[in-house]
């Protein structure tokens, strides 16, 4: 029954307390610089290709960081998290998807919450390295990818185990609290960036993505249901919500996973706390600590965050 009901974080001050207060400043002001990544372009299958950053050492255990909706390997929480982990002897590996990271890609295709095929190959890129350990560790959209990736692929065994931090488990849960109060803002910030990213999709294949549309795009609900569910192969944006879920791929997990989700995160609802489901798996670990906002969880008199330092911690737990 791994449901952790009581979270060993401490929220470092009062001011914390705020779930905004948290997510905006480790998104916006807390400052981390990436370690001295090595960068390889990466051939993909279907002829496109993917930025991963890593760093190799002679240990043979590595953790690959799967980063955020509209984030690239060098946010933040993908920082600290890199270089806590290089600290602790673990080579790293933080990749880019589509269109993320500084380079847009070749293809009409972007990204998206259910894009495992890509997290598959930068997992085989990995396992040819050699290394008799590997740890996945995915932030939000990246904890998505990671929770659908152990629920719908066959995983090598020497993947040990994952961490998944400020994941929403039930896309449609999230998409809707992030239409109320102050969460209009991130949804904002997020149209603004994907528009963006649209528009120079347009001009690449003006046959294959209509600009007009984009100019009309005001909610985001339009982005997935226009462009995000046709261009991936989903009937609709209800039709995309729901066959991304992991809500509904959790029970296929066979791999020790945490999922680490703050009660006062503003990006999730209610169906992003699967409990019944982590109370009945032998696997799907959920620890939900009553602050530590969206991606943020600070520390008191420390640059990292508790995120990062749990998941070393699960990670070797599992080892005993």
């Amino acid at each position: 029954m791994p449901l952790i009901e009581q979270s060993e974080y401490n929220f470092p001050s009062i001011i914390h307390r705020n779930r905004h207060v948290s997510t905006i400043y480790a998104a916006l002001f807390k400052k981390f610089e990436a370690p001295g990544y090595t960068r390889e372009k990466m051939e993909l299958n279907d002829g496109d290709f993917i930025n991963i950053d890593f760093i190799i050492n002679d240990s043979k255990k590595a953790v690959i960081l799967c980063h955020g909706l509209e984030g690239d390997s060098r946010r933040t929480y993908n920082n600290s998290c890199a270089v806590y982990f290089q600290e602790k002897g673990f080579s790293v590996f933080a990749w880019n998807n589509r269109t993320c990271g500084g380079e847009m890609n070749r293809l009409p295709r972007l990204y998206h919450h259910g894009a495992v095929d890509d997290l598959d190959e930068v997992v085989q890129f990995v396992l040819q390295k050699g290394f008799e350990e590997v740890y996945m560790i995915g932030y939000s959209m990246g904890g998505v990818q990671l929770l659908n990736y152990l629920g719908w692929t066959k995983v090598d065994e020497r993947i040990k185990a994952a961490v998944s931090i400020s994941v929403p488990t039930h896309i449609a849960t999230s998409a809707e609290v992030l239409k109320q109060g102050f969460n209009r803002v991130y949804l904002k910030n997020f149209t603004i960036d994907i528009k963006r990213k649209l528009k120079y999709k347009a001009a690449q294949f003006p046959d294959f993505i209509n600009s007009d549309q984009i100019d009309k795009i005001s909610t985001f609900d339009e982005v997935d249901q226009y462009f995000t569910a046709p261009l991936h192969g989903f009937a609709s944006r209800d039709d995309y919500y729901e066959r991304v879920s992991p809500e509904f791929s959790l029970q296929n997990i066979t791999t020790p996973v945490l999922i680490i989700n703050s009660l006062d995160d503003p990006f999730l609802g209610e169906r992003c706390y699967p409990r019944a489901i982590a109370q009945d798996s032998a696997y799907v670990y959920l620890e939900t600590p009553k602050y530590g906002g969206h991606c943020a969880f600070p520390l008191r008199n420390s640059m990292y965050s508790y995120a990062e330092k749990r998941a070393y911690d699960f990670f070797k737990s599992q080892l005993v």
